[in-house]
């Protein structure tokens, strides 16, 4: 997709949105025209959200009066346009990335093909060269210095074309190292799309506590708390509550999910709480995913399951130079597990970002990162795994966020393991995906007290 159509894409999502979403805005405060504008601003986001975080830490502290609560949730409602308009900035400075990536990659391919074609006469005149013996190209000359002439400007072409070999080598490499940056940026354009989708959701959630609390008086909120403690009590109702997870036929409870998590912490040290919460919102941004079949293994092409239109880029082909792409290993995993690899459902690329989808089962994980713990998985399960049944995607969940230290149990490794599980990195930009795991996680954890207690 050229990147004058994905940005046309991208602004008429926002433009969607804006008028879904009342507190949705885009060319406001943080319609930033360069790059450098655009990482300007979100510092200044990043400056104002911290003070919010503060005056929201200092209220929640206070005495729990209807007043303070509606303080509170209104601190948070401002915090969260901050980080929607904050996802909206990085959007913007993705997109430039983007735009710059693939002027690059515009730029290294005409050269490419300007070299190829300069080479390509280079060849063909020494191909016509080769076809004259010595004798034809004496005689052809006036004289014996044009003879010479000719001899000297053969070696010049045979040096000429050595250079635009190596030189093409080198632009090759380069390329490859352009196209690698451009699915990284395509990756972080998809998380901060994601991102946002998790903002808007908590935004609503938040809004619509704060429209009820402001309709009751002291007395009813203090009854509110009261009776809210008493339905917290009901462990019955905690074990019998669907447990929503995403790229599986049949939703367990919560009772059967933290089963499945407390064998998990046995094999991984993964505090269950923490697991439950990171699937937990897997699923709140999982609305693409099993929605899509491979089709072809060359292109990666796919159809949406539900439409039945066709779709590119479902999976990940052949990489550069012939590096492994997804579809080998998926082609590998569904034939170990007996299942039609055309008829297994996986997630679809999101449309406005331009990357690939392919990723499966509830955990997400793509092909090759699911290779990674295959054997490990087969170890401890004694029997093939299969990223669609739902003990085997925790477990690999759980193997996964292990790697990146969830196992410590300590609220900083925790929070560096949800930012390795969704972005591969400890990017900031991202960090209100780790904080969202660790909010929903301490719901858990008390969740699971009761449970533990009844």
């Amino acid at each position: 997709m050229r990147i004058s159509n994905l940005l046309k894409t991208i602004l008429l999502i926002f433009l969607v949105f804006g008028l879904l979403s009342p507190n949705f805005c885009v060319f406001s405060q943080e319609d930033c025209g360069t790059k450098e504008e655009c990482e300007a601003l979100l510092k200044q986001y990043e400056d104002e959200i911290a003070k919010l975080e503060q005056v929201i830490g200092k209220t929640e502290q206070e005495k729990k009066t209807l007043q303070t609560q509606i303080s509170t949730l209104k601190s948070k409602v401002n915090k969260l346009d901050l980080q929607i308009r904050q996802s909206n900035v990085l959007i913007k400075d993705v997109t430039y990335q983007i735009k710059d990536t693939e002027g690059s990659i515009d730029q290294t391919s005409l050269h490419i093909e300007d070299l190829r074609k300069q080479l390509t006469a280079i060849l063909q005149t020494i191909y016509e060269q080769d076809q004259t013996s010595l004798v034809e190209i004496l005689l052809s000359g006036t004289d014996l210095s044009e003879f010479f002439d000719n001899l000297v400007a053969l070696e010049t072409l045979d040096s000429k074309s050595n250079d635009f070999l190596q030189e093409i080598k080198i632009l090759k490499t380069s390329l490859e190292g352009q196209k690698q940056s451009l699915d990284t940026e395509k990756g972080d354009l998809e998380n901060a799309l994601k991102m946002q989708t998790l903002q808007k959701q908590e935004s609503q959630t938040v809004q619509k506590q704060q429209e009820y609390f402001l309709k009751l008086t002291e007395a009813q909120y203090q009854q509110y708390l009261k009776e809210k403690q008493a339905t917290e009590a009901k462990a019955a109702e905690i074990r019998a509550r669907i447990f929503e997870v995403v790229g599986t036929t049949k939703a367990p409870t919560f009772g059967e999910a933290y089963s499945i998590a407390k064998w998990v912490q046995s094999q991984t040290g993964v505090r269950p709480a923490f697991l439950l919460a990171v699937l937990q919102q897997e699923s709140a941004i999982g609305k693409n995913v099993g929605q899509c079949y491979l089709t072809d293994v060359s292109t990666g092409a796919g159809i949406n399951i539900k439409t039945g239109t066709s779709i590119k880029n479902v999976m990940k082909p052949m990489g550069l130079s012939g590096r492994k792409g997804d579809i080998d290993d998926f082609l590998v995993i569904t034939k170990e597990l007996g299942l039609d690899s055309f008829k297994t459902p996986v997630s679809c690329p999101i449309p406005s970002v331009g990357g690939y989808g392919g990723a499966m089962g509830p955990a997400q994980f793509i092909p090759t990162t699911w290779m990674l713990y295959r054997s490990d998985l087969a170890k401890i399960l004694g029997r093939p795994a299969n990223p669609w049944n739902i003990q085997d995607a925790f477990l690999a969940s759980g193997l996964y966020l292990a790697k990146y230290g969830a196992a410590k149990q300590t609220r900083d490794a925790e929070w560096a393991s949800a930012m390795y599980y969704f972005a591969g990195s400890l990017n900031s930009k991202y960090s209100f995906y780790a904080n969202s795991v660790l909010k929903i996680a301490d719901g858990f954890a008390e969740d699971i007290k009761i449970l533990e207690a009844n």
